[in-house]
């Protein structure tokens, strides 16, 4: 039995796009222990997943903190790892390779750098769609990949029973209006006029719910929906991963919510404006869909309740 290490510190929607991924790597090593480096925020979400045998805490400390990095490494090292998937790609996990294996090839640091096609350029390759990128960098590191390009993120659900109970929720709607403060761009302003929309034509069909982070409670209070909370504050993320999966519909920003849904299997629709594209971020699958726009001021609330006429039924 050998031990294998996966990088993934966040974001939310980037975990729920590499459970395929992760399944793949716990399904081509059925003998060895799978460990995973992550974030604070997400050490409790992949407690609960039954791919994962360990999870190791990166505080992600300035790369000037040499006591930090000290420690890490030595964390790191005495578990022998054979072989490291970089999921996250990013810079950090770059800087982490040239300290934990600066001479380690794609046979043992497999990451979208060290598998890279032959003749592409690196941000030529990042345009294409992120699944599509992990199964590349999976098979080039001689793994089987057969849900990679399809995740399937409900191995982070757990029972709601009682928050189904203290709402009386039956059917119902989950609107995710909200957004990182910094990433504005991403915010749709039509939320309730959608609201209206759905409330005029479906009446008391459906019962029509947003479900706010912590730092979004507040925000909560702008929309005519109801807020789901747990005396005051915001779900988990198991118990969201639950909420989303139970509904009949989601119409989200594009934020990690969005991604949840749309590996979640349910039924829904993401706006996307200028900011990136939905093909790059791989979030389109069978029932989740997205509408985009160069410009979310110019989507009209009836064009989006014309698309959740169409994909709710």
């Amino acid at each position: 039995m050998s031990n294998i290490l996966i990088i993934k510190h966040g974001s939310l929607g980037d975990i729920a796009q590499a459970s395929g991924a992760i399944q793949d790597i716990y399904q081509n090593h059925p003998n060895d222990q799978i460990h995973i480096l992550t974030t604070q925020p997400y050490v409790q979400l992949f407690e609960k997943n039954p791919m994962i045998h360990n999870v190791l805490l990166d505080k992600r400390s300035s790369r000037l903190n040499l006591i930090y990095l000290y420690h890490l490494t030595k964390n790191i090292k005495k578990f022998s790892f054979i072989k490291i998937f970089d999921l996250q790609n990013s810079s950090r996990s770059i800087f982490y390779k040239n300290i934990f294996f600066p001479k380690a090839n794609y046979q043992v640091w497999s990451s979208s750098s060290t598998t890279l096609p032959k003749n592409t350029d690196k941000n030529e390759f990042d345009k294409k769609p992120v699944l599509d990128r992990f199964d590349h960098q999976l098979k080039t590191s001689g793994l089987k990949t057969l849900n990679t390009l399809k995740p399937d993120f409900s191995w982070a659900c757990e029972d709601i029973t009682e928050i189904k109970k203290k709402f009386n929720l039956k059917k119902y709607i989950i609107l995710f209006p909200f957004c990182s403060e910094h990433l504005t761009i991403k915010k749709w302003p039509f939320f309730n006029d959608l609201i209206k929309l759905i409330s005029d034509k479906f009446n008391d069909q459906y019962q029509i719910l947003t479900a706010p982070g912590p730092t979004e409670i507040k925000e909560a209070n702008n929309f005519n929906a109801k807020p789901i909370l747990i005396d005051n504050k915001a779900l988990n993320i198991s118990q969201l991963a639950s909420l989303i999966k139970d509904s009949s519909f989601v119409v989200a920003n594009d934020t990690g919510p969005a991604h949840m849904a749309a590996h979640l299997g349910v039924k829904g629709l993401t706006l996307f404006g200028k900011h990136t594209s939905a093909y790059k971020v791989s979030i389109e699958r069978e029932n989740f869909k997205a509408i985009q726009v160069a410009d979310l001021y110019n989507l009209s609330a009836e064009k989006v309740f014309e698309q959740l006429i169409v994909n709710i039924n």
